[in-house]
C-alpha cells in the first residue's frame, strides 16, 4: 500500500461528516451521539481505504487477482452489530431503530468518503440531517411517540369514555391493564402511539375533565 495524503483527507472527511450527525444525536440524548458516530465513520473510511488499497503491495503478478469489496462488505453487515445494540423493545414498543438506521447510513457515508466521493458522502450527510432535525421539526404530525399513563378511576365508564375519546383522535392503544387497589379504585396503565409529539399534554387535559379521575404518572 503506497500511503498518499488524500487517504488521511478522506479520513477527516469522513470523521467530519459523522460528528456531525451524531452532533444532532447527541443533541437529542439518543443512545449513540457525536463519538460514536464519528468513530463509525472514521472507522468505515479506513476499511474502505484498507479494501481498495491496502493490498496493492501483494499483487505481484497478473496471475493474482483479490476482490478489493470484500472488506467493505464486511463493514456493511458489521454495523448491524453495534445497531441492534441501540435497540431495545420496551412497554410493548421499540426504540432506537432510528438511532441504528443513522449508525448504519453513517457507515455509509464514512465508506463513500474512504472512496473519494466526497460529494456523495456530503450530499447524504445534508440529507440525513434534514431527516432528522428539518423535517423533524417541519412535520410533527408524521412522528409518533409511545407515551404511557397511570391512573386511578372511580367507575369504570370513565375509562371506556377515555379510550372511545383517544381512538378518534387516531391514537393507537398498544398496551392496557388495569386492577382494583384497597380503596376501591381502578388503577389503570395505558400504553399508546400518539400521531404528533404534544399529546401528552392533551392527554392531561383529557384525563383531568373526567370527574374522578387521578393520574399518577404520564411519560
Amino acid at each position: 500500500m503506497v500511503f498518499s495524503t488524500a487517504f488521511l483527507l478522506r479520513i477527516a472527511v469522513a470523521a467530519l461528516l459523522g460528528g456531525l450527525i451524531g452532533i444532532e444525536r447527541g443533541f437529542r440524548a439518543k443512545e449513540a451521539g457525536f463519538r460514536t458516530h464519528f468513530l463509525v465513520a472514521l472507522g468505515a473510511a479506513v476499511f474502505m481505504i484498507l479494501s481498495a488499497h491496502g493490498f496493492d503491495d501483494v499483487v505481484l503478478t497478473d496471475n493474482i487477482r483479490l476482490d478489493v469489496s470484500r472488506i467493505a462488505a464486511q463493514v456493511v453487515s458489521g454495523i448491524g452489530f453495534i445497531g441492534a445494540g441501540t435497540i431495545i423493545f420496551q412497554r410493548q414498543a421499540v426504540h432506537g431503530l432510528t438511532t441504528a438506521a443513522g449508525l448504519w447510513v453513517t457507515a455509509a457515508i464514512g465508506m463513500a468518503a474512504g472512496a473519494g466521493l466526497y460529494i456523495i458522502a456530503a450530499f447524504t450527510t445534508v440529507l440525513v440531517l434534514l431527516g432528522l432535525e428539518v423535517l423533524h421539526s417541519l412535520l410533527p404530525q408524521v412522528n409518533t411517540r409511545v407515551i404511557t399513563a397511570t391512573f386511578a378511576a372511580k367507575e369504570r365508564h370513565q375509562v371506556d369514555h377515555l379510550l372511545e375519546q383517544l381512538k378518534a383522535d387516531g391514537v393507537i392503544i398498544s398496551g392496557f391493564s388495569s386492577s382494583t387497589d384497597a380503596a376501591g379504585r381502578l388503577i389503570v396503565k395505558l400504553d399508546m402511539k400518539a400521531a404528533h409529539s404534544k399529546y401528552s399534554d392533551n392527554l392531561l387535559h383529557l384525563l383531568l375533565e373526567l370527574d374522578g379521575v387521578e393520574v399518577e404518572r404520564i411519560e
